[in-house]
């Protein structure tokens, strides 16, 4: 009998572990989503001057051909 109740309480205690760990863990996954979301919140295309500088030197070339 005290070893069915001793099986017993450690099943009621491994479950509380369970549902603690879990907890936490969805904690943790809400924590980094809510971190992430600033650095994906800015979508502005970068612009870049090297395309512009690629198409004026086209044109200077082109003008010496």
């Amino acid at each position: 009998m005290i070893a069915l109740l001793s099986l017993t309480t450690l099943a009621i205690a491994t479950l509380f572990a369970l549902a603690a760990a879990t907890t936490f863990q969805w904690l943790l996954l809400q924590a980094t989503v809510h971190l992430m979301r600033p650095a994906t919140a800015n979508r502005r295309p970068v612009r870049s001057d090297l395309g512009r500088g690629t198409a004026q030197l086209a044109r200077v070339f082109a003008l010496h051909r």
